[in-house]
């Protein structure tokens, strides 16, 4: 797991061992942060629906087992049956164990995965042209695998799934260098002609400047007693930071919330203060008081990461 800690452009998962030391140690965060990824995304598109999902670095398959959570149960899919979802890496052993997860999963589009061995960057490892394409699909997700390529190497991936996918979802940790890269991935998307729909409440220039400030997000995790014990920790749960970004092309009908909050929320006694990053105004701060009624008991309650103002409630399809 030495690749991961310090960001190696080498495959991090070598052997089994690596595998399945990263299943118990890092996808259960991995997981969570991808779902509230996916999840904003879902709330943002209304009834549009995947039925075909490639995942791009997928290792052992926090991403499709994220979208199953947000998009589908034991029956997912369209009318012509479940999600097709496909996981490239080049790792053998990430594919093999997430495939013995996926084996284990009630959701038909994890069953009916194919767990396909190729390279993420379309050279080998020479450096010469290496497979065709990648395979088009309604929803491409390439998380937590951008800070293990090189850096000319990460952009062609960003491309290429551009180029595949009608929606890309890009997620990184929560660093100030996984938001480098995530809004590096956003200006190309945005060039291919994708629209940002989360967490940007615009696809215009992000207003936070990497090396001054960072956008990043928290997922609570969950531990299990050996999640708790693999870790060292006491704590029954951690929260899993991570940046990302969300955008489609223009046929997938949605729209971006007017505003995100982008801090957690300070509650004071009447009044709740809100980092916002806005449409028009960019970066400000909200003051959400007990005069303004149903808002500030919802502000009582909102979330790093909700978008504000708060809107009703959208259940993405099922």
């Amino acid at each position: 797991m030495t690749g991961y800690r310090h960001g190696e452009a080498a495959p991090v998962l070598r052997d089994r061992a690596d595998v399945v030391a990263y299943a118990a140690y890092r996808m259960p965060a991995t997981f969570a942060a991808q779902a509230a990824a996916l999840e904003a995304f879902a709330s943002r598109t209304g009834e549009w629906r995947p039925e075909s999902h490639l995942d791009i670095g997928g290792g052992t398959g926090a991403a499709v087992w994220a979208a199953a959570d947000v998009w589908g149960g034991a029956h997912d899919g369209g009318p012509d049956g479940p999600r097709r979802t496909t996981v490239l890496d080049r790792s053998e052993p990430a594919l093999a164990l997430g495939r013995e997860l996926a084996g284990a999963s009630t959701a038909d589009a994890l069953g009916a995965a194919a767990w396909r061995h190729r390279s993420l960057t379309g050279h080998d490892q020479g450096g010469r042209p290496g497979e065709a394409a990648l395979p088009e699909a309604d929803l491409v997700t390439v998380s937590y695998v951008l800070g293990e390529l090189a850096e000319r190497d990460r952009l062609t991936v960003v491309d290429a799934a551009a180029r595949a996918g009608r929606a890309v979802v890009v997620t990184e940790p929560g660093t100030p260098d996984g938001y480098a890269r995530t809004i590096a991935a956003r200006d190309h998307l945005v060039a291919a002609g994708l629209r940002v729909l989360a967490p940007c409440p615009h696809s215009e220039r992000c207003p936070m400047v990497p090396g001054e400030d960072w956008c990043h997000f928290a997922a609570r995790v969950n531990r299990s007693s050996l999640h708790r014990q693999v870790k060292g920790g006491s704590l029954p749960y951690e929260d899993e930071k991570f940046s990302y970004v969300a955008a489609a092309h223009p046929a997938i009908a949605g729209a971006p919330a007017p505003g995100r909050i982008v801090r957690r929320p300070q509650k004071r006694k009447g009044q709740v203060l809100l980092d916002l990053c806005t449409a028009g105004d960019g970066l400000r701060p909200a003051t959400v008081t007990k005069r303004h009624g149903a808002d500030y008991r919802r502000a009582r309650d909102a979330k790093w990461g909700d978008a504000w103002p708060p809107e009703p409630d959208v259940e993405p399809a099922r």
